[in-house]
C-alpha cells in the first residue's frame, strides 16, 4: 500500500525504504509520466537530475524505469543543484538534429531533510506540479498499485552544468575580479556541483567549506535555517570575512549572513529591491511588517501564502519582479526564470556589494523589533486545520483579557495584528504541526501577545481532545 503522506503540499517526500521504496517509486514514475503527456505531449521530453544522497541513484532508475514506460523520453542531466534543474527545463537542446524544449522536470532530492529523506520535486510546462494535483496522482496510483514495471534505465545524457555555468558567467560578468572577501558553506550538498566552478571564472575572492558532496552530510545537518548548522561559517565570519553564505542539501535554499546579521529572506527581498525600479514584490505572511512597511515606500508588495509554490505561481500570475520566502527560497522574476535557486541568489547578494549597497547599514535602519522563530507544536494532522477554524471562532468573541486586535488577516492561517505587533497561527501544509511566530516593538510585548494566543491555542487543543477520546 502506497503511503498517503508521502504526497505532501509541494512535493512527493518520506523516508526511503520505508515509505518511499523502489517499487512505489517506479508507480510514481509511470503514472507521473502518463500525466505529464496528458498536459504536454504525446512525446514529452523529461528533465531528470538527482542530489548526492546515497540512495537517490536507486530511486532514479525506479523513477525512470515507470516514465520510459508511460512513453516518456529521460534527459538525464545526473549530479545536480535544483536551479541547475530547473534552469535545464526553461533550456533547448539538440537531440538527433532536432530542437526539443523539455515538456516537464524531476529532481530527485530530499532537500533540507535529514539524510534519511529523498523524493521528488515535479515541474510540468514550467510549472509546479503540487497540492491537489499530487493527491490525484496519490489516488491513480492507489487504484492502480498491481501494475509490473520492469527496470528500463534508457535515458539520454544531457550536459545541463555546462550551459549553466556558462549562463551565469555571461549573466555576472561584471563581477569578474571583484575582490571583497566571502565565504560559502556548501553543507556537502550539491551547491558545489556548480558553484566553484563559477566562483574561478569569475575570479571571485571565495574562501569555501564542506564543498565536496556527501549523501551522509558529515559535517553538519543540511538545512541553513538552522541556527546550529551555520557556527562552522560563523567562526570564519568572525575572523577575516563580513560576508557568507550557506546551503541546503539541494540549493534551492539560501542563508546569508555578516557579522552582524543573519539576513533572512524578507530581509533580502528589502535589499534586492533597492537596485529594481518600481518593483512588484510578493511576500509571505511570516514577513516581519517592517519589511513590508519599508518595502511600501519604493514598491509594490503582495502577502501571499507560505510555501515555494505559492510563491512562484503567484510570481508568474502576477508577472512580478521577485517573490521570497523567509526561510531562503528566493525567486527573480527580473533577469531570469522566476524560480528559487539560491546559488543565482549568491550573484545577486554580490551585486548588491559591487553596485555599494552596504548591507549592514541598510539592515540597521529599520525600526528595531522583537520577532520570534517559527515555534511548532506537534498535533494530529487530522485535527490541524479544525484547530485554526476554532480558534477564529473563538476570535470573534470578545475575549477576556485577550490584547485588542486591529484587524485578522486569513491569507495563510491567521495573521493577528495589534497595537504594537502580530502574532501568526497557522496549520503546516507539510507537517502535523501547527506554527505560530509573534513580532512587537519589545520582548516583553511580544510574550504577551505570545502567552495570549497560546492560551486560546491549548484551550481549543483540550476541546477537540475532548470530543474525540
Amino acid at each position: 500500500m502506497i503511503n498517503k503522506t508521502i504526497f505532501r503540499q509541494y512535493d512527493i517526500r518520506g523516508i526511503v525504504n520505508e515509505d518511499l521504496t523502489q517499487e512505489n517509486s517506479k508507480l510514481i514514475g509511470y503514472f507521473l509520466g502518463l500525466t505529464i503527456k496528458e498536459k504536454s505531449s504525446d512525446n514529452p521530453h523529461v528533465i531528470v537530475g538527482y542530489d548526492i544522497r546515497t540512495h537517490s541513484n536507486m530511486l532514479f532508475q525506479a523513477l525512470i524505469s515507470g516514465l520510459n514506460l508511460s512513453g516518456c523520453t529521460i534527459l538525464n542531466i545526473g549530479l545536480v543543484a535544483t536551479g541547475v534543474n530547473y534552469f535545464a527545463s526553461f533550456q533547448e537542446f539538440f537531440i538527433a538534429n532536432q530542437k526539443i524544449k523539455p515538456n516537464a522536470s524531476i529532481m530527485i532530492t530530499g532537500s533540507h531533510n535529514a539524510k534519511k529523506y529523498n523524493g521528488f520535486k515535479i515541474t510540468i510546462n514550467n510549472e509546479p506540479f503540487f497540492g491537489d494535483e499530487l493527491l490525484a496522482l496519490y489516488e491513480r496510483i492507489l487504484k492502480n498499485q498491481n501494475i509490473e514495471i520492469p527496470l528500463n534505465l534508457h535515458f539520454i545524457e544531457i550536459d545541463a552544468k555546462k550551459l549553466y555555468v556558462d549562463f551565469m558567467v555571461n549573466q555576472f560578468s561584471h563581477l569578474k575580479d571583484f575582490k571583497i572577501p566571502f565565504a560559502v558553506d556548501c553543507g556537502n550538498g550539491v551547491a558545489n556541483t556548480v558553484l566553484c566552478e563559477i566562483l574561478d571564472k569569475l575570479n571571485l575572492n571565495c574562501q569555501g567549506l564542506h564543498l565536496v558532496p556527501d549523501g551522509e552530510f558529515p559535517n553538519h545537518h543540511p538545512d541553513p535555517t538552522n541556527e546550529k548548522n551555520l557556527e562552522d561559517l560563523k567562526t570564519l565570519l568572525k575572523e577575516d570575512y563580513n560576508l557568507g553564505f550557506a546551503y541546503d542539501g539541494d540549493a534551492d535554499r539560501i542563508a546569508v549572513l555578516t557579522q552582524k546579521y543573519n539576513i533572512k529572506g524578507d530581509m533580502l527581498a528589502l535589499l534586492f529591491s533597492k537596485t529594481m525600479k518600481n518593483p512588484v514584490i510578493i511576500g509571505e505572511v511570516t514577513y516581519s511588517q517592517n519589511i513590508f512597511d519599508e518595502l511600501n515606500h519604493e514598491a509594490k508588495t503582495i502577502m501571499n501564502k507560505t510555501g515555494y509554490s505559492n510563491l512562484r505561481l503567484k510570481l508568474k500570475e502576477l508577472n512580478a519582479d521577485l517573490a521570497a520566502e523567509v526561510s531562503g527560497h528566493i525567486f527573480f522574476n527580473d533577469r531570469y526564470y522566476g524560480f528559487d535557486d539560491a546559488i543565482y541568489a549568491t550573484f545577486r547578494v554580490l551585486e548588491l556589494l559591487y553596485k555599494g549597497i552596504d548591507l549592514d547599514f541598510e539592515l540597521d535602519k529599520l525600526p528595531k523589533v522583537y520577532t520570534s522563530e517559527n515555534i511548532e507544536l506537534e498535533i494530529e494532522e487530522r485535527n490541524k486545520f479544525l484547530i485554526i477554524k476554532k480558534i477564529e471562532e473563538k476570535l470573534s468573541l470578545i475575549q477576556r483579557g485577550f490584547p485588542i486586535i486591529k484587524n485578522i488577516l486569513k491569507i495563510d492561517g491567521l495573521r493577528i495584528n495589534f497595537e504594537y505587533g502580530w502574532a501568526l497561527i497557522r496549520a503546516s501544509n507539510t507537517n502535523a504541526v501547527i506554527m505560530t511566530k509573534y513580532e512587537a516593538t519589545s520582548y516583553a510585548t511580544a510574550m504577551g501577545y505570545k502567552k495570549a494566543v497560546e492560551n486560546i491555542l491549548n484551550e481549543v487543543i483540550n476541546e477537540i481532545n475532548s470530543t474525540t477520546n
